[in-house]
């Protein structure tokens, strides 16, 4: 029997996650709030910049276990969510909200799903592209 191994998100993953959406929000003038999940949904890391609305920590937090629960970066899943889409029920199945709005997206290394992240704070095309500059930066 074989093992394939494939290296988890790590502490540091996390950080450079977070520092890279930041810088990116940053650059554009929009202040953001940034959550890090590994891979079972469990908080890693998060950042909330004292000028940020109050809400854009909550706002992350369930963009990314949105990403990591369905594997999709949330910005794609917003019209399966209206009434007569594939996914307009799910909200209510699972033991935490979801929130279908764009800037949470999951992170993947070796094929393998090990986390997600996501940004709230600024426009929801303004918190994809964030989310998704971390995700690439990420070596």
């Amino acid at each position: 029997m074989s093992t394939t191994t494939f290296a988890p998100l790590t502490t540091e993953d996390a950080e450079q996650l977070i520092a890279t959406a930041r810088r990116a929000a940053e650059d554009a003038g929009v202040t953001v709030s940034v959550t890090v999940l590994d891979a079972g949904g469990h908080l890693l890391a998060f950042r909330r910049d004292d000028r940020a609305v109050l809400i854009s920590g909550e706002t992350s937090t369930r963009k990314a276990y949105t990403a990591l629960q369905l594997d999709a970066p949330t910005a794609d899943l917003v019209d399966a969510v209206q009434p007569g889409g594939l996914f307009h029920t799910l909200p209510t199945a699972l033991d935490r909200p979801l929130l279908f709005i764009a800037g949470g997206v999951p992170v993947h290394r070796d094929g393998r799903l090990i986390g997600a992240i996501g940004v709230g704070g600024g426009a929801p095309e303004q918190d994809h592209g964030f989310a998704t500059e971390a995700v690439t930066a990420l070596v």
